[in-house]
């Protein structure tokens, strides 16, 4: 029964049919898949970091003697062995096993030395294995040291014809150095590459003390690609704390200046697992689908290093507002997970620190060390056994030979004179004639004395603990000078700097800012033309025959434009996208969903003011905030509520410092009340402005009191006519009015 109360299958399951209910068979059958899934193909060991195909490709390979000194042979040969041999699974998935261990995109300590086409980081794939060769780099070698000295248990093969590893025993932290990724029945493994000198700098100061904090060596991940990472400490340390969390991966970029003034970003590593080729795909589909309008373009200008050249839309772009633009649209920015889920010394899957990790790695070499030792002692004593014989013949040497000439079994009455051993026997026996001679028997005492010396010496490593530990230190000393900051490929690739998130970019920001002129038709054709034409131009205000102008402004290509309809909602529009000036235009209700039957009442850029005064034809209105009548959907979003037969009629920005409103009614009754009478809503149908008998609302808007109120006169004089003391007009909200001001427009309209 497993520990966690599963009834396990037994080994020997039954042979023949018979009857058993369908749930549990299948449970059954389930569970070994689901365990085998597990503990023999998708988790990494915690001892040595590797799944089975990647051990079994390696051990294979050293049988194949492809040592780095080696020349190299064809990945076919590989694969043929592993397949034959150790893994009885697909080539296909064995040969992409064996090419990631080659890529040095993939692996930070590449433990294949690969020759030929083994893919490339812009997501090309390998050649047929037919085609590309391979053999053992010095990282291999260093996890594979030991095997020859009984360092770790051997099991048979699938066919039980020859004997595999169980695991690697070198001092080479290949878990967290080369990192992991899998995925289970139920449960996955994610683990980034890291430094192999910063863990075994840890796993150092672990030997002296079991408590001791990796952090205070480990930066963080170190990713063969380079890049950034940009979290803050305290979330990296968390996520090494549990053993869950990601890590934000950054593009490592800078700014080539040009002359006249100019710039261009150049990015020179990318993220750890993101391909160069569809990177710049999505890059490209950014510019084309203008999402990103600051940027201009990409270009891919790499060789045997990574060079993607951004340009921007001009001169005048935030370089950083750019790129954060691009961190949070593209893959220059990612989150690489954690998940450091392994099997335990026990075959258990356990998801564990980074503490936890290194200490288990730690613990599994120290059982290394006393296994070789032990090995070594055994091949000494059988050694000195040996020698001794060699000894007691060169003392005896006339006895010894005149036995061997008159005795017909010399081995029986040797054993018997001289106290031989069988085994020192038989090696006196089958003694070449050429070592009799007296520099062989000098060799042989030195050779005692020598091996004597190395047996007291290693009874005393295993005797004593802090002998082990002294000697532990030594061989990861010995590994991390051999992959120190010092060395090409120790060097620390990834930067480890905390960085702001990425900011929610402004609209304003995105684009270039340009002066336009938007033009709305009576029948709802809308253009913009380029810069800030003079709006009373006979030129400017064309349009197709039967139609003619409703509303005309100067904005900028990065306002927000407002679009008012008579049933309330409010749509959204971008400057930046409206159709040019050439011609007539598009219909704006090819963008929204608008029916024609309904009427648009306003079109006003949305930075003009904070608030909005609303107000539908029956006299209810209310004020709104700006910010809530936003919606860019082509649905828009309802805004004014209006009692069935009426509908929204006026909305006219409010600026600041207003604090008076001045309404008429189509019965050419007028009034004004204070603003702080109105309510502030984001939706509804508001209070009532003015009381009617007969008619309905004609206009409404805000004004300063102690400015009055001006309107124009009309006609062509273009004079204007100010109404200093509205006091007569001055009353409570919602009453009827009197008739307005001399001079007052007969269209009831300000």
């Amino acid at each position: 029964m497993a520990s966690d109360g599963i009834v396990l299958p037994p080994d020997n399951p039954p042979v023949g049919v018979f009857d058993a209910p369908f749930d549990s068979a299948l449970s059954e059958r389930y569970l070994v898949y689901a365990l085998s899934t597990i503990t023999a193909r998708s988790l990494p060991d915690v001892r040595d970091g590797l799944k089975p195909v990647h051990r079994r490709l390696l051990w294979a390979m050293r049988l194949l003697k492809l040592d780095p000194s080696q020349g190299y042979k064809k990945c076919a040969r590989v694969v043929g062995d592993v397949i034959g041999k150790y893994h009885p699974h697909g080539d296909q998935s064995v040969y992409d096993a064996m090419v990631r261990l080659a890529q040095t995109f993939s692996l930070r300590y590449p433990l294949v030395d690969g020759q030929g086409n083994f893919g490339n980081i812009d997501g090309d794939n390998a050649a047929a294995y037919r085609y590309t060769e391979a053999r053992l780099t010095q990282v291999a070698i260093d996890l594979m040291d030991g095997l020859d000295e009984d360092a770790t248990a051997f099991k048979p093969t699938y066919n039980g014809e020859e004997q595999e590893p169980e695991l690697f025993p070198g001092a080479f932290p290949n878990l967290l150095a080369n990192g992991a990724a899998g995925i289970a029945v139920g449960m996955a493994t994610s683990i980034p590459p890291h430094n192999a000198a910063e863990l075994l700098d840890a796993a150092i100061a672990l030997v002296d003390d079991a408590s001791a904090d990796p952090l205070a060596f480990v930066k963080g991940p170190d990713f063969p690609t380079g890049g950034l990472v940009v979290d803050a400490p305290v979330a990296i340390r968390e996520a090494y704390a549990t053993g869950r969390g990601s890590f934000r991966v950054r593009a490592r970029w800078g700014i080539e200046r040009e002359k006249g003034g100019g710039w261009q970003v150049v990015v020179s590593e990318i993220p750890y697992g993101v391909q160069k080729g569809k990177l710049i795909e999505q890059i490209a589909e950014l510019i084309n689908a203008k999402r990103l309008p600051i940027l201009a373009d990409v270009r891919d200008e790499s060789d045997a290093e990574v060079r993607l050249v951004l340009e921007p839309r001009s001169r005048t772009v935030d370089v950083q507002v750019m790129m954060d633009g691009l961190f949070r649209l593209s893959d220059l920015e990612i989150r690489v997970p954690l998940n450091l889920n392994v099997l335990d010394k026990e075959r258990t899957p356990r998801v564990m620190s980074l503490h936890g990790a290194l200490s288990a790695w730690v613990e599994h070499q120290f059982v290394v060390l006393r296994r070789r030792t032990e090995h070594r002692l055994g091949k000494i004593a059988d050694r000195l056994e040996l020698v001794g014989g060699y000894i007691v013949a060169f003392l005896n040497l006339d006895r010894v030979i005149e036995i061997i000439r008159t005795e017909d079994e010399p081995k029986k009455l040797m054993i018997a004179e001289f106290d031989l051993t069988d085994r020192q026997a038989e090696a006196i026996l089958n003694m070449r004639l050429r070592s009799l001679r007296k520099l062989e028997e000098m060799e042989l005492k030195r050779e005692r004395a020598a091996l004597e010396k190395e047996q007291a010496s290693l009874n005393q490593l295993l005797g004593s603990e802090t002998r082990q530990k002294t000697r532990l230190k030594k061989d990861f000393a010995t590994i991390r000078d051999r992959y120190g900051a010092q060395t090409l490929l120790g060097k620390r690739r990834t930067t480890v700097e905390e960085a702001a998130p990425t900011r929610d970019i402004p609209l304003e920001a995105m684009i270039e800012r340009e002066p336009i002129t938007v033009i709305l038709s009576q029948r709802g054709w809308i253009r913009a033309m380029k810069g800030h034409v003079d709006l009373a131009a006979p030129e400017t205000l064309k349009f197709k025959e039967g139609d003619g102008p409703a509303f005309a402004f100067h904005a900028q290509t990065t306002d927000k434009l407002l679009l008012a309809a008579g049933n309330g909602r409010f749509y959204t529009l971008a400057a930046d996208r409206l159709p040019g000036g050439r011609g007539f235009g598009e219909p704006v209700r090819a963008t929204i969903d608008l029916d024609g039957s309904v009427p648009i009442v306003a079109l006003l850029p949305a930075r003009r003011a904070t608030r909005l005064l609303v107000a539908a034809s029956d006299g209810r209105g209310f004020l709104v905030p700006v910010a809530d009548v936003i919606a860019e959907t082509r649905k828009g979003k309802t805004v004014m509520s209006a009692k069935p037969g009426a509908a929204l009629s006026v909305v006219r920005p409010v600026p600041d410092g207003d604090d008076y409103v001045a309404v008429v009614g189509d019965n050419r009754k007028f009034l004004v009340f204070p603003l702080a009478e109105l309510v502030e809503l984001s939706r509804g149908q508001g209070v009532q402005l003015q009381r009617y008998r007969d008619g309905g609302l004609a206009d409404a808007r805000t004004f300063v009191m102690a400015d009055g109120l001006s309107w124009a006169m009309g006609g062509e004089s273009g004079r204007t006519r100010t109404e200093a003391d509205l006091s007569p007009w001055r009353t409570a909200r919602g009453a009827a009015g009197r008739m307005p001001p001399v001079g007052f427009p007969r269209d009831n309209r300000f």
